[in-house]
């Protein structure tokens, strides 16, 4: 007789649902040093799916490994765990390396007994293997340095003291037992890491199967994965009631579904015709009060919508009123999984904040669709550098932009930032304006935008980095194929690779996960153009 039961133990490719799981283990393992946040392990996986793995011991995460490839250049190279992991993102990635670089291993400490630190590295080389890949290079930790320093001297003496077996190191013993040579001692490497006193040891396992000599030079295989975005340049129109003003957003849904988009966007504050149909001039706060109570129905209609049409939809944005109290102006992103998600404004205009005090949120993390992760910057959003770039680091290829801007040196400004992310990201930027005008409707009396699909520019891209462009200023749908596997290849072989290329050696972006809000700017004087211009970007 046979019986089958579940698996206790359980090695695989980690995935963003196992992120809070890792965190959760990194704490565990090294007690004394800082975690990594959320969004960092996000990154980690995102920007190299199959070189993370997890162990799960009854479906609890209980094992961890990061990895990346990169080349050899990069990996002999001296460095610091800060420059070569692009600050813990794995951003630094890149197709055509020809090693893997593991910078991350982590195993409970209550179940070392298990063999996972083992099996985590099998599939490392594993994967090395399949990939053709010259080996592995790690800078492995040297736990036992600080309490041997006085007897065993320098870095490089204990390591070589570590090697001839005079002495035993957990983790530089366990690496040589799987066959990794010592390269030399990166000196602080990890200044967090008290135990090694902040060094490491730069170890290589080099792979059998690869002659170091004769390997062919790694390319980037041109593949295609192809991704299909709509942008939808909304006319502001009148509406009789809410159900009008869905059935107006659902023709466009419908169109884009038709052709068989994959996303479509619309634009800032698309929400704002609601407020056409109210029979008294209402002052700009209780104009936003009026708006935040269709909330509920909206987020209902947009994930209705994307489940009917198969398509995810970037909700533009809508004033929201928070559980605290505040106002923010959120982009609701609807999956066609059926799931909603969203992104609040950081930063809102002066116009924003001193009108309608609309406040700014605090969290920007990318959204994990079926295309990959992606991001939203609402406007003025991407004129901020930063912001783009930590999407990016967390693995967005794709970023949303929708924007709402009365005048075209307001357009301009955002164009002009939308592609300059593209380009320094390189990554795709999908911008989302409205058009027209509702006389009625405070911030909606003029309106400029000419929405467009935007691209890096180099070699396999548009020209003139511009997928696609709407007509200014006339209500259309403008729809572009984009092939994700290209971001890849510029990233790796581009004729510039502007994120492998950061400087971390003397700049990097630190995110406050909780931030004090007394610093946050207000509303202020009364901004230019008054209350009847959105000031938008």
């Amino acid at each position: 007789m046979t019986t089958t039961g579940k698996k206790r133990l359980e090695v695989r490719a980690a995935v963003p649902s196992d992120v809070r799981g890792i965190q959760r283990l990194i704490a565990r393992a090294y007690p004394g040093m800082p975690n990594y946040s959320l969004a960092t392990i996000r990154g980690q996986i995102n920007n190299f799916p199959n070189g993370c793995f997890v162990a799960l011991y009854d479906s609890k995460v209980v094992g961890y490994c990061a990895t990346m490839r990169v080349s050899k250049a990069m990996a002999f190279a001296r460095h610091d765990w800060e420059e070569i992991t692009a600050n813990g993102f794995g951003t630094r990635h890149s197709a055509a390396g020809e090693w893997l670089y593991g910078y991350e291993m982590a195993v409970d400490p209550k179940l070392r007994g298990l063999r996972i630190g083992q099996r985590l590295y099998d599939e490392r080389k594993e994967l090395a293997e399949e990939l053709d890949l010259h080996g592995i290079v790690i800078a492995g930790r040297m736990p036992g340095y600080a309490r041997a320093k006085r007897r065993a001297g320098s870095p490089r003496d204990y390591l070589e003291k570590v090697v001839s077996g005079k002495l035993r190191d957990q983790v530089i013993s366990f690496q040589l037992k799987n066959q990794f040579e010592p390269l030399g001692v990166l000196e602080n490497y990890l200044p967090e890491d008290k135990q090694s006193d902040g060094h490491a040891a730069h170890l290589v396992w080099r792979n059998p199967y690869v002659d170091p000599d004769e390997a062919p030079e790694m390319r980037v295989p041109r593949g295609v994965e192809s991704v299909r975005l709509a942008t939808c340049q909304l006319q502001a129109r009148a509406v009789q009631d809410f159900d009008e003003f869905v059935r107006n957003i659902e023709y466009f849904v419908d169109v884009a579904a038709d052709y068989r988009s994959d996303f479509i966007i619309f634009p800032e504050l698309f929400t704002l015709p609601l407020l056409s149909f109210e029979t008294k001039k209402l002052s700009p706060m209780e104009a936003i009060d009026k708006l935040t109570n269709y909330t509920p129905r909206l987020t209902k209609e947009l994930g209705r919508m994307a489940l009917e049409y198969n398509i995810n939809i970037i909700g533009g944005s809508h004033p929201t009123r928070a559980e605290d109290g505040d106002i923010q102006n959120i982009a609701y992103v609807a999956l066609r999984d059926g799931s909603i998600h969203t992104q609040e404004k950081i930063h809102p205009t002066p116009n924003e904040a001193f009108w309608w005090n609309i406040k700014g949120g605090d969290s920007l993390d990318v959204i994990q669709t079926d295309c990959g992760p992606i991001g939203v910057l609402i406007c003025y959003d991407s004129e901020f550098p930063e912001l783009a770039r930590r999407l990016v680091d967390q693995g967005a290829r794709i970023i949303f932009v929708p924007f709402c801007t009365d005048s075209r040196l307001g357009y301009m400004r955002v164009r002009y930032c939308a592609q300059a992310r593209a380009i320094e990201n390189q990554c795709y930027v999908v911008m989302s304006g409205n058009v027209g005008n509702l006389p009625n409707v405070d911030n909606m009396d003029i309106q400029y935008a000419q929405s467009a699909i935007l691209t890096p520019c180099d070699l396999p891209f548009a020209r003139d980095g511009i997928a696609a462009e709407s007509t200014e200023n006339v209500e259309t749908l403008t729809m572009a194929d984009v092939n994700l596997a290209d971001l890849s290849w510029a990233r790796a072989e581009g004729t510039v690779r502007n994120l492998r290329d950061r400087r971390f050696d003397l700049y990097h972006i630190d995110w406050d996960s909780t931030p004090d809000h007394s610093h946050a700017p207000s509303g202020g004087p009364v901004p230019a153009g008054g209350h009847n211009s959105p000031g938008g970007g």
